[in-house]
């Protein structure tokens, strides 16, 4: 199964970092204006048993948080949506002051291992755009006042 993986060195200690991602407007600041998302429903947060509907264009996505401990990592799981497969960590590590922020995404395309070989890779340039873009985002606004 294909893993993605990227990762930032912000420069905020690791409860500000992870304070930010708690935050009701997080998702919302973090979501690129392309593709067009909305959020349907949302309910806990990132806490172990959260749930957040998303519509992406005509798609409606689900992901239920599945782990969660604080200033570590917090885990969500797609349950309803494109994918055959979707689990994304967001890892986070103290570097002295700073916070190494690593997003770990695990996930399968529709139609099990031959769709997976011959197009798992063509999933890739659009989460390097979308993590570019959120990790950018998350060191704008943890870096900010400090």
């Amino acid at each position: 199964m294909p893993t993605f993986v990227k990762s930032v060195l912000i420069d905020a200690p690791i409860e500000k970092v992870f304070g930010f991602h708690e935050r009701e407007d997080a998702l919302a600041l973090l979501t690129p204006p392309f593709p067009p998302m909305r959020v349907v429903s949302r309910t806990g947060g990132i806490r172990t048993g959260a749930r957040v509907e998303l519509r992406i264009g005509f798609v409606k996505w689900v992901a239920l948080h599945v782990a969660y401990e604080k200033d570590r990592l917090f885990a969500d799981e797609q349950v309803e949506g494109p994918f055959a497969q979707w689990v994304h960590r967001h890892e986070f590590q103290a570097e002295g002051t700073k916070t190494r922020l690593t997003d770990r995404i695990t996930y399968a395309l529709p139609g099990g291992g031959l769709v997976n070989g011959l197009f798992g890779w063509s999933v890739r340039p659009g989460l390097e755009r979308m993590f570019a873009y959120r990790h950018q985002v998350t060191r704008e606004q943890c870096e900010r006042g400090l």
